[in-house]
């Protein structure tokens, strides 16, 4: 998908008012396929039948509740592709991780600014190679619908985290990503207290598993890493 406002985008958020409030948000920047949900079973109905490419779940939906409607999504081979941003009050650290486990990709913090979720919303479109799910670098080939990494056609095991670095550096060649931008992508909600050094054990475990290939990932002093370009 060559223009990112093209697409499809599902809310699923039982408070009618908050449902409008982001829909006109995502219009005004000029997002317009867009659906809204206001309960987990109808809005599970609505996903398997339209497949969209980003889904905003809040997590205290009736009927299924967004951790469930987050791990369907995810074990539905068919909608491995779909993308899943938690919209929640909770702040809590266990919270925050079960989100993840459920296979969301971020977790934004009721309130939020308009701006934040935004940006959120346009770097995992960005990210997510919407229309092509490989995505290739040397000898490296990233599957983002089967999860998987081979080099030379050899299957590497990379942690959730590992595969999701990777991902945003094949995605980015040469862009630097400083650790703060890294943590952002990796664990999402602003307030999210974890160290800087959560981001440099990621790489150097990483660096590792890729073997030769590695040395390709470059510490950038006082700025951040880069996967240089081919």
């Amino acid at each position: 998908m060559t223009n990112i406002t093209k697409a499809k985008i599902l809310i699923v958020e039982d408070e009618v008012q908050i449902n409008r409030l982001i829909e006109l948000i995502l219009q005004g920047a000029g997002y317009y396929n867009i659906q809204k949900a206001y309960d987990g079973a109808s809005a599970l109905e609505m996903i398997k039948k339209e497949k969209p490419d980003l889904v905003l779940l809040d997590v205290m939906i009736p009927n299924i509740d967004g951790f469930e409607l987050c791990r369907l999504i995810k074990e539905d081979e068919y909608l491995k592709t779909t993308q899943v941003i938690m919209l929640t009050a909770k702040k809590m650290e266990e919270d925050i991780l079960k989100g993840f486990e459920s296979g969301a990709i971020d977790y934004i913090s009721k309130p939020f600014s308009n701006k934040v979720l935004l940006a959120r919303i346009k770097a995992h479109l960005e990210n997510s190679n919407i229309g092509s799910a490989l995505n290739k670098y040397k000898n490296i080939e990233l599957d983002d619908i089967k999860k998987t990494v081979k080099i030379n056609n050899e299957i590497i095991e990379l942690t959730n985290f590992e595969f999701k670095i990777l991902k945003i550096f094949m995605s980015n060649t040469g862009a630097v990503f400083s650790r703060n931008r890294l943590l952002n992508y990796l664990w999402g909600d602003e307030g999210f207290n974890i160290s800087q050094r959560a981001v440099d054990v990621q790489i150097v475990n990483l660096r590792k598993k890729l073997g030769d290939l590695g040395k390709n990932i470059k510490t950038i002093r006082g700025a951040g890493y880069k996967l240089e370009e081919e």
